[in-house]
C-alpha cells in the first residue's frame, strides 16, 4: 500500500495522562482543554472564532495499531473495526466535535475533547449544522448521557 504522511499542526494539552482518564467520547464531559497551533500554522487559524463548534482531527498515538475487531461498551461480542469508534484501528485518527471557547493567539479553548495529553493534532475543520448533522442519521448503537 501507498504510504501517506501526515505533519501535526499542533498538540493537544489536556487533563488526560492515561486512556483511563478520558471519556468514552468528549462530548459527554465537559472537560476544558487547549490545542496549541505550532507558530508555522497559526495564520490558518485566521477566522476561526467564526464558528461557535470545530471538529478537530487528531493521531492516537498511544492506541494499539492493526486492530480489526473490537468490542463496543456495552456489548458481548466483538465487531469489525469500522463498525466502531474504538481507538485500537490501523489508522488510530481521532475526530471530535467541540465547543470553541475562545482562542489566544495560537492556543485554542476548547470543550468536549478526548484527547490524551500530547496528542497530535492532524486539521482542524468548522463544524457546519447544514452539512455535518444528519438528523435521520442511524447508527449501531446508542450513547446514554
Amino acid at each position: 500500500m501507498e504510504r501517506i504522511e501526515c505533519i501535526p499542526i499542533g498538540i493537544v494539552r489536556s487533563p488526560y495522562r492515561n486512556s483511563g482518564d478520558a471519556p468514552r467520547q468528549g462530548r459527554l464531559a465537559d472537560t476544558v482543554a487547549e490545542i496549541h497551533i505550532h507558530d508555522a500554522c497559526a495564520p490558518g487559524l485566521e477566522g476561526i472564532e467564526r464558528s461557535s463548534h470545530l471538529i478537530i482531527l487528531y493521531w492516537l498515538d498511544r492506541a494499539e495499531r492493526g486492530q480489526l475487531y473490537a468490542k463496543p461498551p456495552g456489548e458481548s461480542r466483538e465487531r469489525g473495526v469500522f463498525s466502531t469508534r474504538s481507538p485500537a484501528r490501523p489508522n488510530p485518527i481521532g475526530f471530535g466535535v467541540v465547543d470553541l471557547i475562545g482562542r489566544e493567539g495560537n492556543v485554542l479553548r476548547v470543550r468536549g475533547l478526548d484527547a490524551l495529553d500530547g496528542t497530535p493534532v492532524l486539521d482542524i475543520k468548522p463544524y457546519s449544522p447544514e452539512i455535518d448533522c444528519v438528523p435521520e442519521a442511524t447508527g449501531g448503537w446508542r450513547i446514554k448521557k
